[in-house]
């Protein structure tokens, strides 16, 4: 019996206690079971009774004892307890609480998913780091949460694109493209300019690529080499990113904004609203009537538009194609950007509680981390992947809330000890699927399945942190918040590991015979192997079979 199905079985008997007259409320869609925190206190606990009890016009308690004598009924349900003040401790039969593991086995790559989202349509933007230099560990944090986040919203039945905003407009760009033509003809890096030698890498490329933009003078060559050498660095950009696992839905350029008239359709939009005005041969948003702490140009008074301009046009972009929740993951130095874009949802007709959300981050450090030779002033994600690896350091990242700080010890990153949380989980994954080729080896298979035959208390154990996997994916969701995986796959590796040392899943002799203990552990075996493989999955992280 997974939590789920006792959950319904306990909606299931308040609304028969309500249709015999026992009580007299209204029936919750969902009723919250969890584990206790003790043992002694059963497999699981609800505070349905005090939640409920005042609303019957009842005690807790008495409301406790009408349903604890009709959930005892139910099937799989060993023993239903009252504490304290109407608590329900419930423990299950070892049959039912062990059929979980065929569960999760049946489920595969399906265990753990869920429809607590469904129906939401979220667009997901994060990393959109400029296109004129490589990533560095400012966006790593990003990269990794930001599609972790992705993932667990996909799991919990929302439909999600996953969207990497390109900011390819403004002077940055010319001043991109005049570095790259200074580097190209041996010039100082020209004022404002970007002096990495990836800029010079770029200038090869780019030469190699259409060796005629050597020869043209600098007014010809720079909006030629702005495009070309754009285009070499946002490969290099997605590059690093599939080598961090991470991949997007949609590219979307700013400049296509402008170029397809969406930045003066956005004004045109918002005047319509009547949140624009006009002011000294500028035109304004009136972005304080939703609590941003000053109104924001759209239209410089020499006829430019701002970066706010492309920002409401953007953001409109995505209302315009259906994303009824959009999601927007931020680095720490953005806060001032939390209320305009909260400002321009309302502006627009949106709800700006629910329609939008912006996500703050900390800052991340790395002891030991040397500046980039290529960039001179950064630490670039490529550096950091080739020197932790990309699943440490995406484990890492996804193991902590967004708002908290992080110092990485890359050395620690690297043990294989059991003090590194990336390697104790994925130990228990290795560790699982050793074991299952040791029992195939042996002559141990699935064949019987005998859930009563599952007593051990770190079987027990094993079976309910297991099943407490679909929760916490859903809260991990609800939450934006996947370090809820990192923090539970920890439990489920200590509790598989407890479980490792204390039974067998193959004979300890060599005359002894297979017994249907050994093929029904197998099965639990392998649905923590399941677990593992799948909430790994969800952090981007690697779920090897051996180390």
């Amino acid at each position: 019996m997974t939590p789920e199905e006792l959950s319904a079985a306990i909606s299931a008997c308040l609304t028969e206690a309500v249709a015999a007259g026992e009580i007299s409320v209204e029936v919750p869609d969902t009723v919250r079971v969890d584990r206790p925190k003790s043992r002694e206190h059963g497999d699981w606990a609800t505070n349905i009774a005090l939640q409920l009890g005042k609303k019957a016009g009842m005690a807790p308690r008495d409301f406790a004892q009408i349903l604890a004598r009709r959930l005892a009924e139910v099937p799989g349900v060993g023993a239903v307890d009252i504490a304290g003040p109407g608590f329900l401790n419930i423990t299950l039969e070892a049959g039912a609480a062990g059929e979980l593991a065929r569960t999760i086995v049946d489920a595969g790559a399906a265990y753990g998913s869920n429809q607590a989202l469904a129906g939401h349509v979220v667009n997901m933007e994060f990393v959109s780091a400029n296109p004129t230099g490589p990533l560095h560990i400012g966006h790593t944090r990003w990269a990794a949460l930001g599609d972790a986040i992705s993932r667990v919203l996909r799991a919990s039945g929302a439909s999600v694109t996953s969207e990497y905003y390109i900011n390819d407009a403004g002077n940055q760009m010319n001043v991109f493209a005049r570095s790259v033509y200074n580097r190209i003809h041996g010039l100082p890096v020209p004022e404002g300019g970007y002096p990495g030698e990836y800029i010079k890498e770029l200038g090869d490329i780019v030469l190699a690529q259409n060796p005629q933009l050597g020869e043209l003078e600098e007014a010809e060559a720079i909006p030629a080499l702005r495009d070309a050498a754009y285009k070499a660095q946002l490969a290099d950009i997605k590059s690093t990113l599939a080598d961090f696992g991470v991949s997007f839905d949609v590219y979307f350029s700013e400049t296509a904004l402008h170029e397809g008239g969406a930045v003066a359709d956005a004004v045109a939009r918002l005047r319509e609203q009547g949140h624009i005005f006009d002011l000294e041969g500028a035109v304004w948003l009136r972005t304080t009537d939703f609590g941003d702490d000053k109104d924001r140009v759209l239209i410089r008074a020499n006829g430019e538009p701002t970066y706010f301009a492309a920002d409401a046009a953007y953001y409109l972009s995505k209302k315009d194609r259906g994303f009824e929740e959009k999601i927007y993951l931020l680095g720490a130095d953005h806060h001032g950007y939390v209320n305009r874009l909260k400002a321009i949802a309302a502006c627009a007709g949106d709800d700006k509680e629910k329609n939008i959300e912006v996500l703050i981050g900390q800052l991340i450090s790395v002891n030991g981390a040397k500046l980039s030779k290529r960039a001179g002033n950064i630490i670039e994600l490529r550096d950091l992947i080739n020197w932790i690896g990309a699943d440490a350091l995406r484990y890492s990242l996804a193991r902590f809330p967004a708002d908290s700080p992080i110092a990485l010890d890359p050395e620690q990153l690297k043990k294989n000890t059991n003090d590194n949380p990336v390697f104790y989980v994925q130990y228990a994954h290795a560790r699982s699927a050793a074991a299952a080729r040791n029992a195939a080896a042996k002559g141990v298979t699935r064949d019987e399945f005998d859930a009563a035959l599952l007593t051990d208390p770190t079987e027990n154990e094993l079976l309910a942190v297991l099943g407490q996997f679909p929760s916490v994916v859903a809260g991990a969701a609800e939450f934006r918040e996947p370090h809820r995986i990192a923090r539970y796959l920890e439990q489920v590796a200590g509790a598989y590991h407890s479980w490792y040392a204390a039974t067998r899943i193959t004979p300890v002799a060599e005359d002894e015979a297979i017994a249907p203990v050994h093929s029904t552990r197998l099965w639990l075996n392998d649905a923590a192997t399941t677990v593992l493989a799948n909430g790994l999955e969800l952090l981007g992280v690697s779920a090897p079979e051996r180390m």
